[in-house]
């Protein structure tokens, strides 16, 4: 990256100094003309006997010389811009790129290690059972723990595949009139099952919405993933749902490290993730939250983030009712 940025600036001064050069080259040579034009003029025409005839030609050569300076210097500037902005413009996209590379990357590497983690789970509960002769309390912990670590990989693999649905322009939202509320219980019924931690729920029963209800479910699924993974484990999450002015909000508090203001705008982009892959330690693909922000604004509704005090983030959805 700084070899590229170093050739870049090393060129685009090249190019304006160049530019820069030929224009006083051309303004010099416009000058010579007009001297061997006005001592041409002199030869043909006596100042002295005919100074009518004399100043005007030596006007006219004179508006010819402005002229030339003119043209020049507007060719000159106009072609100076372009090359200016064609190379803001690839400066950007070579940057763009060199910063997706890296998301990319960072979002190999965390996939890899979600997709393994649940596998994993699942193998050594399963060869658990395959090995061990074990009473029914205990089978039925390892059962569920593998039901628990399925689901986890079934909301990966949606969001990957939502994700290039989502872009690619090929998936459909459905339509249909259903209960938020339901939809939010029910999340939370699951995730307070998952992890052993306290949810404080304020939900008003029969929020009724019209919009499609499983990408509905994967916006909360991911906004209470997002809370389980940056919160402490003795910290609570809220979850409150209630209805004003024809708008449902949703707002999910954590207690957790909060996020910058610098960075709440980042981390709706595809593959962002605040840190690096190396040293965070938190889970994560970097899609949750690029994924809630594009399937609330396809709902005509917004996602912000607040602070909460004394530390942690409230994430606040407004989607009509």
């Amino acid at each position: 990256m700084r070899f590229f940025t170093s050739v870049h600036l090393l060129l685009l001064t090249y190019i304006i100094a160049a530019i820069v050069f030929w224009g006083l080259s051309l303004q010099k040579q416009s000058g010579r003309i007009y001297a061997q034009e006005v001592i041409t003029l002199q030869s043909r025409v006596d100042s002295l006997r005919d100074p009518y005839t004399y100043n005007k030609e030596l006007s006219k050569l004179k508006r010819e010389l402005s002229l030339r300076t003119t043209q020049y210097t507007g060719e000159g500037a106009t072609f100076l811009i372009v090359i200016l902005i064609g190379a803001a413009v690839v400066y950007t996209s070579f940057h763009r790129r060199i910063r997706l590379s890296r998301q990319q990357s960072n979002f190999m590497l965390s996939v890899t290690h979600e997709l393994k983690s649940p596998l994993a789970a699942m193998k050594l509960n399963l060869q658990t059972l395959e090995k061990h002769q074990l009473d029914e309390e205990k089978r039925k912990q390892l059962l569920e723990r593998c039901i628990k670590e399925s689901n986890r990989l079934n909301d990966l693999c949606n969001n990957m595949l939502f994700a290039s649905q989502i872009e690619g322009r090929q998936y459909r939202p459905a339509t249909e009139t259903f209960s938020l509320s339901d939809v939010v219980e029910d999340a939370v019924d699951e995730y307070a099952s998952r992890y052993s931690r306290r949810f404080d729920e304020d939900i008003v029963p029969d929020c009724r919405i019209t919009g499609d209800k499983m990408m509905l479910q994967m916006v909360v699924s991911n906004l209470l993933e997002n809370a389980v993974k940056y919160t402490p484990e003795d910290k609570p999450i809220s979850i409150a749902l209630t209805t004003a002015q024809n708008n449902i909000l949703l707002r999910i508090t954590d207690e957790g490290a909060g996020i910058p203001d610098s960075e709440k705008k980042n981390v709706f982009n595809k593959f962002y993730r605040i840190g690096n892959e190396e040293s965070r330690k938190t889970k994560g693909t970097g899609l949750g939250l690029y994924l809630t922000n594009k399937i609330v604004q396809q709902h005509k509704g917004r996602i912000v983030i607040k602070d909460n005090k004394p530390s942690g983030s409230i994430f606040e959805i407004s989607l009509p009712a």
